[in-house]
């Protein structure tokens, strides 16, 4: 029975690498990039899988529309460009995360089932296809402290929906104020 879980970001730059290893060890180089677009870009799942190849090929910046909210967003590739471009070069499909059954992209099932197994053997836990979206936010939020910036990235309708989602607690902001002084 499927339950659901409380999908959460990687938090840990180590646990962030283990995925990536586990995901080219135990699965293969299409769900590596995935891992890699998705913690990246901050796009759906969805969003992800309905990429093709023509889309990335020699691009640096992409014109994404997003599914859930139909706003057209432009996601930027240039810090994951040469590995986008070396994996293409194998894909004998138009999709960019092609399925090994017919002409068609995997579905999001199996990009969890996929993020499901490379998390068991990397030791990650409260993993779902969420969680790459979640990593992307909390991550950006971490390096630019810029709520407003990623609650418009995300899509979000206010700033605290944005902290929520991506885990930032009360007891995370206290820590921060501990050492801040004027």
């Amino acid at each position: 029975m499927n339950q659901i879980q409380d999908v959460q970001p990687i938090r840990d730059l180590q646990k962030i690498d283990d995925m990536k290893w586990a995901l080219r060890k135990f699965c293969s180089e299409r769900d590596y990039i995935l891992f890699v677009i998705g913690i990246n870009t901050g796009l759906r799942c969805g969003d992800l899988l309905k990429l093709k190849v023509s889309d990335v090929r020699k691009k640096k910046r992409v014109l994404v529309l997003e599914g859930k909210t139909k706003k057209t967003r432009t996601i930027q590739l240039d810090n994951i460009y040469d590995e986008i471009q070396a994996y293409i070069k194998d894909i004998d499909s138009k999709w960019l995360f092609p399925s090994r059954k017919g002409d068609n992209p995997i579905t999001t099932s199996q990009a969890y089932k996929r993020l499901q197994k490379a998390a068991d053997m990397a030791e990650v836990e409260s993993i779902g296809t969420h969680t790459m979206r979640k990593t992307f936010g909390y991550w950006y939020y971490k390096q630019t402290k810029d709520v407003a910036k990623l609650q418009m990235i995300l899509n979000h309708s206010h700033p605290s929906i944005t902290l929520r989602y991506i885990g930032i607690t009360n007891e995370e902001i206290e820590n921060d104020l501990l050492s801040f002084k004027l």
